[in-house]
């Protein structure tokens, strides 16, 4: 018996690694752009609306399909979800590193973005299925979000160290080349898993989704040429008539992807609260941090990358550490606790001046990289939790889509307030929208955190909290 033990206990560890690097990867092209918009947008030919759909198409493939490919997940495989997507990474980066113009490396970057939901969203559920709820799966989920940090630290560092050495585009091939290896992994690492309560799949459902959030971000993104556009206004009506058409068809599905009664329960709104949050504030300011430092501060892009890597790095260690927090600190506690330590984290790089140099931000910086290791583990874990039984991929669909929904948001909010009229090679301009932005970032996440507490506090009011969430404080 002990035999077999081990050997499941190899297997398990196995499957996480591959599930963990997916993410990792995913993260590494979703972050690549971040160090190398300059060079991408002079080898592409990119006006300054080719830039902002450079550093945004991603965003948009990932949050029409987070929720989507995490029920598909569920119900058709997540082995086979998983592979999928590793495959359309790897094509669409493929695309992507030949690209001729700004077009087709837009639309290659939105194909990624879609293979990465696929990798994201049935990672978390093939964590659930083969880590039994307790320390294991809180190790499990705390590798997860190290993961994360790393792929976030990860690709900025490569993309500008290669864009150096030779070229921007070798990232891609790199990420190709990565992706082949881990579908490949995966086809034999992995075990099948799905619900043991599977549905038809919800077309109407996928589509509405798919096309509304679509349309939502694509909004977002030329909004920030002129909010005044008439194709802007047609964009953001139709994902308002997209996204109400996709409640109303969920409301009267019987197999619907998204159970709309779940916003009725604190814990899932706490969890989707938080990742909204979380893309909302750090993960917009630190979008920006990098063209800000070398536009206003002359700091280079590798040197960008290294202060980004200090956030994300920290990030991937604490998220380790994160499985020795005491089980009598419940998951609603640490989303609110690392939302409030993001929002310090940002407040403390408020005051930034003309004269700063790189060291100005490191304090910042360690502690918002802190707080985002406690986020990123609890996320993982809650996103799970969350959800009934059998529904890990939808519950990570759920979540990882508030994530970059939220991101999209915040990155137009910080554009707005940061990037102003005039501000191009205005040191003071730059420094002063800067300030503001951080300001409103770390207002957004405590806010969130404000909002995860009082669900929290709901929960405790009605007297019990659900099964999911009473599983997880056994942790």
């Amino acid at each position: 018996m002990k035999m077999r033990e081990t050997a499941a206990d190899r297997s398990a560890a196995k499957a996480l690694s591959v599930v963990a690097l997916g993410t990792l990867l995913t993260l590494v092209a979703f972050t690549a752009p971040l160090a190398t918009v300059n060079s991408t947008a002079a080898g592409l030919g990119a006006d300054a609306a080719g830039r902002t759909w450079i550093l945004s198409s991603m965003s948009i493939g990932l949050g029409a399909a987070l929720l989507s490919t995490g029920t598909i997940a569920d119900d058709f495989g997540r082995r086979r979800t998983f592979e999928i997507g590793m495959l359309t990474l790897a094509l669409a980066s493929i695309a992507s590193a030949v690209a001729p113009d700004t077009l087709v490396f837009v639309l290659a970057r939105v194909l990624q973005g879609m293979g990465g939901a696929a990798v994201i969203a049935s990672s978390l559920g093939i964590i659930a299925h083969t880590f039994a709820a307790g320390p294991a799966r809180a190790a499990a989920s705390g590798v997860w979000g190290a993961s994360v940090g790393a792929g976030i630290a990860a690709g900025p560092l490569l993309s500008a160290g290669l864009d150096r050495a030779a070229s921007w585009r070798d990232v891609y091939w790199l990420i190709f080349a990565a992706a082949i290896a881990l579908g490949i992994a995966a086809h034999f690492l992995l075990p099948e898993s799905r619900t043991k309560t599977s549905r038809r799949l919800d077309i109407p459902g996928v589509v509405l989704l798919a096309s509304g959030m679509s349309a939502l971000l694509a909004a977002l993104v030329e909004g920030r040429q002129g909010w005044t556009s008439g194709h802007v206004f047609a964009l953001a009506a139709a994902a308002a008539v997209l996204l109400l058409a996709f409640g109303v068809v969920e409301a009267r599905s019987s197999s619907a992807m998204l159970d709309l009664t779940l916003f009725r329960q604190p814990a899932f709104v706490a969890a989707t609260t938080a990742a909204l949050a979380t893309g909302a504030g750090i993960i917009a300011l630190m979008s920006y941090m990098s063209g800000f430092l070398g536009a206003a501060l002359q700091i280079s892009a590798l040197g960008a990358a290294g202060l980004l890597f200090v956030w994300s790095g920290i990030s991937v260690v604490t998220a380790l550490l994160a499985r020795r927090i005491p089980p009598s600190v419940p998951g609603r506690t640490q989303l609110a606790i690392g939302l409030v330590g993001v929002g310090i984290g940002q407040f403390a790089l408020f005051g930034i001046s003309e004269t700063s140099t790189w060291a100005r931000f490191l304090p910042g910086l360690v502690i918002a990289g802190i707080a985002s290791g406690i986020l990123n583990a609890a996320l993982g874990r809650e996103a799970v939790a969350s959800v009934p039984p059998g529904r890990a991929g939808m519950g990570s669909g759920a979540n990882n889509s508030a994530r970059y929904v939220g991101s999209a948001i915040g990155v137009t909010v910080v554009a707005v307030i940061a990037a102003r009229p005039g501000s191009a090679g205005d040191t003071a301009v730059l420094v002063d929208g800067w300030n503001h932005a951080a300001l409103v970032t770390a207002t957004l996440s405590v806010l969130g955190a404000l909002v995860v507490f009082l669900s929290r506090a709901r929960a405790n009011a009605g007297g019990a909290a659900e099964p999911q969430e009473v599983e997880h404080q056994r942790v």
